[in-house]
């Protein structure tokens, strides 16, 4: 299962978990595949950023949000030089399903759900998470956040070299963001519909993500 966590002293306490590596003997970070040929043709380097903030708009939770970067985080931990890295949950909207992500390919003893008492706790989780040096991907659910908070979470995720993904209502859609990369996922008919609003170095527009 999942480690849980409602404290979030509980995680920063384990040394283990959160001790920085040393900066120049990390190896370089990757461009982690989306697994959506027509997805990964859209982003620069033909995957998701790492070392980068990510913001996912939508319209409600459970259109698919979570599978659009399974393909990463399973990639994320296939390492051969050590333990795979940590990937984290803050604030999902929905108890994580184990048996599934195992199926996926996920390490469940290296995936950590935290659930904090209130915003600003979960903001400065993904800040900690994010700049550890061990993690690497941090997923944030939040209702809301100011343009401050954003960047903080951007240059954490540059400091620490993991994948930030930050998911919020689409009703911020029209403001500012700090982001590398922005992204809208709304209900379709039949299926969601993807569409990127800002991306570094690549093309704006709807993504068919019927295609594989």
């Amino acid at each position: 299962m999942p480690r849980e966590t409602s404290s979030l002293a509980d995680i920063l306490a384990d040394a283990r978990v959160w001790k920085l590596k040393d900066a120049s003997a990390a190896p370089p970070r990757p461009v982690w595949s989306t697994g959506r040929s027509s997805l990964d043709a859209r982003l620069p380097g033909g995957g998701w950023p790492t070392a980068s903030l990510v913001e996912v708009l939508i319209d409600d939770t459970g259109l698919g949000e979570v599978q659009l970067f399974l393909p990463a985080l399973v990639a994320s931990q296939r390492r051969t030089d050590g333990e795979a890295p940590w990937l984290v949950w803050i604030a999902p909207p929905h108890e994580p399903f184990a048996p599934a992500l195992a199926q996926q390919g996920i390490d469940l003893g290296r995936l950590l759900v935290v659930r904090p008492a209130s915003a600003t706790e979960a903001l400065w989780a993904a800040e900690q998470t994010l700049s550890s040096g061990v993690c690497a991907a941090v997923l944030l659910w939040l209702k809301g956040t100011d343009d401050r908070w954003l960047r903080r979470l951007k240059l954490a995720a540059e400091a620490g070299g993991a994948l930030g993904v930050l998911f919020r209502p689409e009703r911020h859609r029209f403001e500012s963001s700090p982001a590398t990369l922005r992204l809208l996922m709304t209900q379709g008919e039949h299926a969601p519909h993807l569409e990127l609003l800002k991306v570094q170095g690549g093309r704006p527009g709807p993504i068919d993500l019927s295609v594989a």
